[in-house]
């Protein structure tokens, strides 16, 4: 588990950041009917490359690039492919990892292709606000379950599933390390947060149930229902005021 004050490193890091909301910008911006995952993943490594970052995911554990591209049912880990196209009317998540000299952040989000559903509107909409009160239940001093608690409560009572087999986790020096975070839980339970510690928060929610599978590719994890799924994530660093976001630009 990192702990990072000094100020050479957190601004390192704080860099990090910034080049993932950067490059993951730049992929959101070129998400339209047609366009191939495997394009958007070539953006995605040429803008993190440009800005001075390393994409973490390409080649950590033997994954092949830098950015997953997960669609409909496809929860987290799918694999760019000069094959799949998206489609009016998908929804497709975007995950994005960069180190940028030995500091590591993670960014997700989901968005829709052209005009969607409504449920699927209402799943990227949810989860995006999940998310964000997850993120403000962070504090020095509180514990982990203070974040699963925010984010549970939110989704639960509005019918969704919340993958309970991924979880966030912490970050900084490496491309994971703990605590984990679930997105389910109670609060004051677990870990205690420390200031300096950095965070990637992500809910992981279905229009379905909560059980996933991973496909023969070994990295692409879908819901068991084929129901469609939504992914958003921040890397955050706790501070003694509650925490600072770092994945925006």
């Amino acid at each position: 588990m990192a702990i990072i004050t000094a100020p050479a490193e957190v601004a390192k890091l704080r860099q990090s950041g910034r080049i993932a909301a950067q490059a993951l910008q730049a992929v959101v911006r070129a998400v339209r009917p047609g366009v191939s995952t495997a394009e958007l993943n070539t953006m995605a490594e040429s803008t993190i490359s440009k800005l001075g970052g390393r994409p973490s995911f390409k080649g950590f554990a033997e994954y092949p690039t830098g950015l997953c591209t997960s669609i409909n049912d496809e929860v987290v880990h799918g694999i760019p492919s000069d094959n799949r196209r998206l489609r009016v009317g998908d929804i497709i998540g975007l995950d994005i990892g960069v180190d940028y000299r030995g500091f590591f952040t993670d960014h997700a989000v989901t968005v829709a292709v052209g005009q969607v559903t409504p449920p699927r509107q209402r799943l990227l909409h949810d989860t995006a606000a999940a998310l964000h009160l997850g993120i403000t239940a962070v504090k020095a001093g509180r514990r982990v379950g203070d974040i699963s608690a925010a984010i549970e409560s939110h989704l639960r009572p509005r019918g969704y599933g919340i993958v309970t087999q991924l979880t966030g986790h912490g970050l900084g020096r490496a491309v994971h390390e703990p605590p984990i975070i679930p997105n389910v839980g109670q609060a004051d339970r677990g870990p205690q947060l420390v200031a300096g510690m950095v965070l990637a928060i992500e809910p992981m929610v279905t229009l379905g149930g909560s059980a996933v599978e991973t496909m023969t590719d070994g990295w692409t994890i879908i819901t068991s229902d084929r129901q469609p799924a939504a992914h958003f994530e921040h890397t955050v660093m706790v501070t003694g005021r509650g925490c600072d976001i770092l994945t925006t630009a």
